[in-house]
Protein backbone atom coordinates (compact mmCIF):
# COMPACT_ATOMS: atom_id res chain seq x y z
CA UNK A 1 0.00 0.00 0.00
CA UNK A 2 1.39 3.41 -0.91
CA UNK A 3 2.13 5.82 1.92
CA UNK A 4 -0.57 8.29 0.86
CA UNK A 5 -3.18 5.53 0.79
CA UNK A 6 -1.90 4.22 4.12
CA UNK A 7 -2.39 7.61 5.78
CA UNK A 8 -5.92 7.88 4.36
CA UNK A 9 -6.59 4.26 5.42
CA UNK A 10 -5.53 4.98 9.01
CA UNK A 11 -7.67 8.14 9.12
CA UNK A 12 -10.66 6.14 7.85
CA UNK A 13 -10.26 3.36 10.38
CA UNK A 14 -9.59 5.81 13.21
CA UNK A 15 -12.69 7.88 12.41
CA UNK A 16 -14.94 4.86 11.90
CA UNK A 17 -13.69 3.30 15.16
CA UNK A 18 -14.55 6.54 16.98
CA UNK A 19 -18.10 6.28 15.64
CA UNK A 20 -17.96 8.84 12.84
CA UNK A 21 -20.18 8.05 9.89
CA UNK A 22 -20.89 9.30 6.39
CA UNK A 23 -20.05 12.97 5.82
CA UNK A 24 -18.47 13.43 9.24
CA UNK A 25 -16.08 10.55 8.53
CA UNK A 26 -15.27 11.93 5.08
CA UNK A 27 -14.59 15.39 6.55
CA UNK A 28 -12.37 13.79 9.21
CA UNK A 29 -10.32 12.05 6.51
CA UNK A 30 -10.06 15.27 4.50
CA UNK A 31 -8.89 17.18 7.58
CA UNK A 32 -6.24 14.53 8.32
CA UNK A 33 -5.18 14.30 4.65
CA UNK A 34 -5.92 17.68 3.01
CA UNK A 35 -4.48 16.67 -0.37
CA UNK A 36 -6.67 13.57 -0.57
CA UNK A 37 -9.23 13.30 -3.34
CA UNK A 38 -12.51 11.42 -3.20
CA UNK A 39 -10.99 8.88 -5.58
CA UNK A 40 -8.10 8.22 -3.18
CA UNK A 41 -10.48 8.01 -0.21
CA UNK A 42 -12.63 5.45 -1.99
CA UNK A 43 -9.52 3.45 -2.96
CA UNK A 44 -8.31 3.48 0.65
CA UNK A 45 -11.81 2.40 1.71
CA UNK A 46 -11.62 -0.61 -0.58
CA UNK A 47 -8.21 -1.46 0.85
CA UNK A 48 -9.72 -1.30 4.34
CA UNK A 49 -12.57 -3.58 3.29
CA UNK A 50 -10.09 -6.14 1.98
CA UNK A 51 -7.82 -5.98 5.06
CA UNK A 52 -8.03 -9.35 6.85
CA UNK A 53 -6.91 -7.77 10.14
CA UNK A 54 -9.91 -5.42 10.25
CA UNK A 55 -12.68 -7.59 11.69
CA UNK A 56 -15.10 -5.14 13.33
CA UNK A 57 -18.30 -5.46 11.31
CA UNK A 58 -19.61 -2.01 12.32
CA UNK A 59 -16.40 -0.29 11.20
CA UNK A 60 -16.49 -2.17 7.90
CA UNK A 61 -20.14 -1.20 7.31
CA UNK A 62 -19.41 2.46 8.05
CA UNK A 63 -16.45 2.50 5.66
CA UNK A 64 -18.44 0.64 2.99
CA UNK A 65 -21.38 3.06 3.20
CA UNK A 66 -19.10 6.10 3.00
CA UNK A 67 -17.21 4.65 0.01
CA UNK A 68 -20.42 3.92 -1.89
CA UNK A 69 -21.78 7.42 -1.25
CA UNK A 70 -18.60 9.15 -2.41
CA UNK A 71 -17.75 6.84 -5.31
CA UNK A 72 -19.26 9.13 -7.93
CA UNK A 73 -19.18 12.35 -5.94
CA UNK A 74 -16.00 14.29 -6.75
CA UNK A 75 -14.90 16.26 -3.71
CA UNK A 76 -12.21 18.41 -5.26
CA UNK A 77 -11.83 19.90 -8.70
CA UNK A 78 -8.96 17.54 -9.63
CA UNK A 79 -11.30 14.53 -9.22
CA UNK A 80 -13.64 15.63 -11.95
CA UNK A 81 -13.28 14.31 -15.46
CA UNK A 82 -12.15 16.98 -17.92
CA UNK A 83 -15.15 18.31 -19.78
CA UNK A 84 -14.99 18.22 -23.55
CA UNK A 85 -15.85 21.40 -25.33
CA UNK A 86 -18.43 21.19 -28.07
CA UNK A 87 -16.13 23.36 -30.17
CA UNK A 88 -13.36 20.79 -30.06
CA UNK A 89 -13.63 18.19 -32.76
CA UNK A 90 -11.29 15.26 -32.65
CA UNK A 91 -10.53 13.75 -36.03
CA UNK A 92 -9.75 10.07 -36.00
CA UNK A 93 -7.82 8.78 -38.99
CA UNK A 94 -8.16 5.23 -40.17
CA UNK A 95 -4.95 3.31 -40.69
CA UNK A 96 -3.97 2.95 -44.32
CA UNK A 97 -4.23 -0.48 -45.83
CA UNK A 98 -1.32 -2.05 -47.55
CA UNK A 99 -1.84 -2.22 -51.32
CA UNK A 100 0.45 -5.19 -51.80
CA UNK A 101 -1.23 -8.11 -53.51
CA UNK A 102 -1.63 -11.17 -51.35
CA UNK A 103 0.91 -13.81 -52.13
CA UNK A 104 -0.38 -17.18 -53.24
CA UNK A 105 1.71 -20.19 -52.33
CA UNK A 106 0.85 -23.54 -53.81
Amino acid sequence: MRSKHKKIYHALVEGATEGMTDDKLFEHVMSECPKATSRKVVKASLLALSDPDLKDGNVLQIIYAMAIKHRLDPWVKEDREPEESEDEVVEVKKPKRSRAAPSSKQ
